[in-house]
């Protein structure tokens, strides 16, 4: 009995209902109710619109051109090599939908009431905290942030794969629902936007074999132990220098908000967990703070630590690897803040932070004119702000509940700001595309009074020349 026809029959009928399917898919813009103020930038927004519409398209003439073989030469071919096709476009079809999927999460969040403009406020602020002119970090990736339960924050980089195959065209950063809103937000951003710095600059890639070549020649088993330890984790250690240089001990105080956890999880590390274990990893925090902006608070506040979980009450076999990499620390933040990668043309990683704007003096300093003149938070670069607050919070100079108030109010303003200065850019460039692939970055000041004169200069290519 031929059963070509049939088979024919039905996988046709498969593939028209697959293709009915896939032409429900429609795009974000057409059926989210998001307000202007909440939606991404237009540059992720049409990053990720190009991308899917791309990928149904090429679905789309796949599926036509099944068909069009089934109604030929496929048709005398045998059901199994045609039911093999099919399943094929299938899994593709499939793929599409995971991709969809991806994406819809972090913008249908940008429709709740409130929840959409503060993120988009937090785009804002990634953007703010990844660029920096003169090096690979000045044209930034479109960033999207979303929401997600669990203390611990995640990112997506900007090409990396995604379920299904393909790559992301956006970063998309996952904040802890947890973090909404106080001065921890900033501290678990900041710290997802420098794993998209370390990306960039090829960290990993210049500084890794640093350290294998340390490790390979150590004096003793314990150097030896220390340096294979900071190799292992070194993605995580990058990400928190980069939001200690951006925020200073507000960095650190948000570490320590995400990482108090019972003794037991916080005193020993985890197999294969590519992050220190909390102890160390904020002792580590400080250390670097210190290297960056020297300042007594960060030794009282490395103290403080352990009294909250003093290593002695560790396993007893664990306290060996505690000492091990409390005593190779000094070396190993030396190494990091002067490392000189091949991206920044000579510049230390120390220099890729605005350290004359992060000292603990000048951000207290920011913090008490602001107090006078409150208005003039709003003209301060994103990052700035929350460093500040962050240093206000370990002065104990601000509650916690007009932080977080206070907070709340300006990620809004980011957002708005950002959305009227992009619609006014659009209005005034009428060429074709005016305002799609545009963006538009965080408002500045003008004075150095309401902290916004922050050191946005590129960073000299040979710093050793610079006048000290």
């Amino acid at each position: 009995m031929d059963l070509r026809p049939a088979a024919t029959a039905l996988l046709e009928g498969e593939a028209r209902a697959l293709l009915t399917r896939l032409n429900r898919v429609r795009p974000f813009a057409l059926h989210e109710t998001m307000v202007p103020a909440a939606a991404p930038s237009a540059a992720a927004q049409s990053a990720i619109e190009r991308f899917l519409m791309e990928e149904r398209s090429r679905l789309r003439h796949r599926v036509g051109a099944y068909l069009e073989w089934l109604d030929g030469p496929g048709g005398d071919r045998d059901p199994e090599w045609q039911q093999h096709q099919f399943s094929l476009l299938r899994w593709e079809f499939n793929s599409v939908l995971s991709h969809f999927d991806v994406f819809s999460e972090a913008v249908t969040q940008r429709s709740e009431h409130d929840v959409g403009v503060q993120l988009a406020g937090l785009d804002v602020a990634a953007v703010d905290a990844l660029v920096t002119p003169g090096t690979p970090l000045a044209d930034p990736p479109p960033i999207i942030c979303y929401l997600a339960r669990g203390p611990g924050g995640a990112i997506r980089r900007v090409h990396t794969r995604i379920p299904g195959g393909g790559r992301s065209p956006v970063s998309l950063i996952r904040i802890p629902r947890e973090r909404m809103v106080g001065y921890g937000i900033g501290s678990s951003l900041v710290h997802e936007v420098g794993h998209q710095a370390v990306a960039q600059l090829g960290l990993l890639g210049s500084l890794r074999p640093v350290l294998y070549d340390i490790e390979r020649h150590a004096g003793t088993a314990a150097e030896r132990s220390a340096f294979r330890y900071w190799g292992l984790t070194l993605s995580e250690v990058l990400a928190d220098l980069f939001a200690v240089g951006k925020l200073g001990i507000g960095g650190t105080l948000g570490l320590m908000a995400v990482v108090s956890l019972p003794r037991r999880l916080v005193l020993a590390p985890a197999l294969d967990d590519p992050h220190p274990f909390p102890y160390i990893r904020v002792r580590l925090s400080c250390a670097m703070g210190d290297a960056l902006y020297p300042h007594p608070q960060w030794r009282q506040l490395s103290a403080l630590w352990a009294a909250l979980y003093p290593p002695h009450r560790a396993p007893r076999e664990l306290r060996g690897l505690t000492g091990i990499l409390e005593r190779s620390m000094p070396r190993f933040v030396r190494l990091l803040v002067g490392h000189r990668p091949p991206s920044l043309s000579g510049a230390r990683l120390a220099d890729l932070m605005p350290r004359s704007s992060r000292t603990p003096a000048l951000l207290l300093a920011h913090y008490r004119h602001w107090v006078r003149r409150p208005e003039l938070l709003r003209t301060a670069p994103p990052t700035l702000v929350l460093a500040v607050l962050g240093q206000a919070r370990a002065a104990s100079l601000i509650a916690p509940e007009e932080e977080s108030r206070l907070l709340g109010e300006l990620i809004t303003h980011w957002a708005l700001s950002n959305t009227l200065e992009a619609l006014s850019a659009a209005a005034v460039a009428p060429q074709r595309g005016a305002g799609l692939h545009r963006y538009v970055a965080p408002p500045r000041g003008a004075t150095s009074h309401d902290g916004a004169a922050e050191n946005r200069q590129p960073i000299p290519a040979h710093p050793a020349k610079r006048t000290r």
